[in-house]
């Protein structure tokens, strides 16, 4: 059931229960609430999935329903009796109700090897208010996550996205640490087809990069254990953030924390991957690059201490396959800049020749950065047999034209826009497609025109202008209409229609 809201717009139940529960916070930071919020949450799904299990085997004879190994051979978490969502309700009104909770995440993390020190156990501190705290376990408790029937319409993933997205945009600039919108995973996904082999994320945030890829296997048929993932996060609580979005998926990964980075301390050193997909922090000028100047991985040259844009590029690249692709977020800067050395290395890498496709996207898609920014995508070989041979040309697709307003400062990429970006790369790169270059919106340039433009890889200056049929009969048509529509709005004084008129017949146009 929809619920309208104060601007016309319809509420889905996510947006209620967000609403329900930012109420709650009182005066609480975002960033310390989110956690308090999304452990609740992963709490209740692990108890509903385990209280269907535990019914199940309770009627089927011979079964223990206390025994864990009977819920790990179906890959729910066994959850102990003083852990489970029933009993923490009952006792939700009490004043020891933060160290019940407390109490509970340990005896999972004992029961549950997979996930040792990843939940947040700070419930019982003085400065949380133990009254709204019960409130938020009722107001979880209103809604079915784990049984089978919430987990085929992954309505936890719907609530677990939504809140991270909300948070995000509540938490401003740091927001962005874990969470990438929606829509711009969903494209590098579609574009990417990550259907088979090892997804690499090294800068992983909340792990979207990574439920989007499952999900998009499962939607084509595939099979999910066909994806081995490997991810790194610097940020010990978004990495907890990471762990526990992917084990409420039932998705097994190799997610590494240490405090130094990707960078400094590289968890997945020997990794090849046959897909890179990522979004890493933009325009970051604090990544110790002046400890790393003659590092293996910048092959196409040293990337300047002041900006890791380029830092990442290399990266990524350096853990792709013979035959990987990549597809990451950079901000529009990493397309035309010349400062420190960059354009250099960006020259080096399109003469490389492993530049395969170029998107600009539109504004305002992130909650937390007004930053403009594009896609990459590399192909460390484009002469792949599983697609033509695209050797000597890159596409380019301009779609800062697309999406669609949310609200006054958020627009999403819809599933049609979605659809024909990636549509248009897989027409471009398939063997036998009928690709055509669009005037405005896409354009298969080959290396000589991308020299002549300096190395600049900003696809408007490739695609052109989009075609526009309007001949001089059709114009005048139109400014006959707009003469009466201007002069249909004030008094018809003759001074005023005169003046109109007159600037009209300025411009060549005589209104009678």
């Amino acid at each position: 059931m929809k619920k309208k809201n104060t601007n016309g717009k319809e509420l889905d139940f996510e947006a209620k229960l967000w609403q329900a529960a930012d109420k709650m916070r009182n005066n609480m930071d975002a960033a310390e609430y989110k956690h308090i919020v999304l452990g609740l949450i992963f709490l209740k799904y692990i108890s509903d999935a385990f209280k269907e299990m535990f019914e199940k085997l309770s009627a089927t004879k011979g079964a223990d329903p206390e025994d864990s190994d009977e819920y790990r051979a179906e890959n729910v978490f066994y959850v102990p009796k003083k852990a489970r969502w029933d009993h923490l309700q009952k006792n939700a009104k009490q004043p020891t109700i933060g160290k019940l909770i407390d109490d509970a995440m340990e005896e999972i993390e004992k029961d549950n090897a997979t996930l040792k020190g990843v939940l947040p156990k700070n419930y019982s501190r003085p400065a949380l208010d133990k009254q709204r705290l019960g409130e938020l376990i009722d107001l979880i408790g209103t809604i079915g996550l784990g049984d089978k029937e919430n987990r085929s319409k992954d309505i936890l993933g719907r609530v677990y996205e939504y809140f991270l997205g909300q948070f995000a945009d509540a938490e401003g600039k740091k927001g962005g640490q874990f969470y990438t919108a929606r829509c711009i995973v969903k494209l590098l996904v579609e574009m990417l087809e990550p259907y088979k082999g090892r997804v690499f994320d090294p800068c992983c945030g909340s792990g979207g990069m990574f439920v989007q890829g499952e999900k998009f296997v499962e939607i084509h048929g595939g099979r999910i254990g066909d994806i081995a993932v490997y991810g790194q996060e610097s940020n010990q609580t978004t990495w907890r953030l990471c762990k526990m979005n992917l084990a409420i998926r039932g998705i097994d990964a190799n997610i590494a924390w240490n405090n130094e980075g990707s960078f400094l301390n590289d968890a997945h050193k020997d990794l090849k991957a046959d897909f890179v997909i990522a979004n890493p922090p933009f325009n970051d000028s604090d990544w110790k690059g002046e400890m790393l100047r003659e590092d293996i991985r910048w092959k196409y040259g040293t990337p300047p201490t002041g900006n890791a844009n380029f830092a990442w590029v290399q990266h990524f690249i350096y853990h792709l396959s013979p035959t990987g692709t990549a597809g990451f977020v950079l901000a529009n800067g990493s397309m035309s800049s010349n400062t420190s050395g960059e354009g250099e290395i960006r020259k080096n890498i399109i003469e490389a020749d492993i530049m395969d496709c170029m998107v600009s996207l539109p504004s305002q898609l992130f909650y937390n950065t007004m930053i403009p920014v594009c896609l990459w995508f590399i192909a460390r070989d484009k002469k792949n047999n599983r697609f033509r041979d695209r050797r000597g040309e890159t596409l380019f697709i301009d779609a800062r034209n697309m999406g669609s307003m949310m609200d006054r400062r958020h627009r999403e990429l819809t599933e049609e826009d979605i659809a024909k970006i990636a549509g248009t790369y897989h027409l471009w790169r398939s063997k036998g497609g009928k690709y055509k270059d669009i005037a405005g919106f896409c354009k298969a340039a080959k290396m000589d025109e991308i020299r002549k433009h300096g190395h600049i890889l900003t696809p408007g200056r490739y695609v052109g202008t989009e075609e526009v049929e309007e001949d001089a009969e059709v114009f005048e048509d139109k400014m006959r209409r707009l003469a009466a529509e201007l002069s249909g709005q004030f008094i018809k004084s003759g001074k005023l229609e005169d003046e109109i008129k007159n600037n009209l017949k300025k411009l060549g146009y005589e209104v009678k």
